[in-house]
C-alpha cells in the first residue's frame, strides 16, 4: 500500500467515525423534538443544535438552491483556530484532513434523521470552512 492509499484509508476511517458520531447525536438530541416537516428543517437543526454541541457555536451562514443543495459556512471553524504554517497555501493543504470528521458528522446526523446525502468540504481562507451538502432523493 503506497502513501497516498494509506492517507485515503485514514481519511475514509475518520469520515466513518464522524458518521457514527453524527448518527448518535441526531438520535439523542432529536428524540424529544416534534417531527421535522422537511429537509430544510433538518438542516436548520444540524446548523443550530448539532453544530453547537460539537463546535460550541452555530453555523454562520446557510444557503440553499431549494433543489437539494445546501451550503454551510463556518467563518471561525474551531479545529482551524490555532492552525498555521509558513505559507497560507501550506496551511490550506494541511487543513484539509481536519474536514473529514465533520463531513462524517453531517452525513451521519442527516442519515439518522432519514436524509441520504453527500457532503464535501473545503477551505479557501483560514479559519473558514465551507460544507456543501447534496441530498440524494429517495428511490421510489
Amino acid at each position: 500500500m503506497d502513501e497516498e492509499d494509506e492517507r485515503g484509508a485514514v481519511f475514509w476511517r475518520l469520515e466513518r467515525i464522524g458518521y457514527r458520531v453524527g448518527q448518535g447525536l441526531a438520535e439523542r438530541f432529536s428524540r424529544d423534538r416534534p417531527r421535522f416537516n422537511d429537509t430544510l428543517d433538518v438542516i436548520k437543526f444540524l446548523c443550530k443544535d448539532i453544530w453547537t454541541l460539537v463546535f460550541r457555536k452555530q453555523v454562520d451562514n446557510l444557503k440553499t438552491n431549494h433543489r437539494g443543495v445546501y451550503v454551510l459556512t463556518d467563518n471561525a471553524f474551531r479545529p482551524f483556530a490555532r492552525m498555521s504554517a509558513e505559507t497560507s497555501s501550506q496551511t490550506l493543504i494541511r487543513a484539509q484532513p481536519f474536514l473529514w470528521f465533520p463531513c462524517g458528522i453531517i452525513r451521519g446526523a442527516l442519515a439518522g434523521l432519514g436524509i441520504n446525502a453527500t457532503v464535501h468540504a473545503e477551505t479557501t481562507q483560514m479559519p473558514t470552512a465551507i460544507f456543501q451538502i447534496k441530498t440524494v432523493p429517495a428511490k421510489s
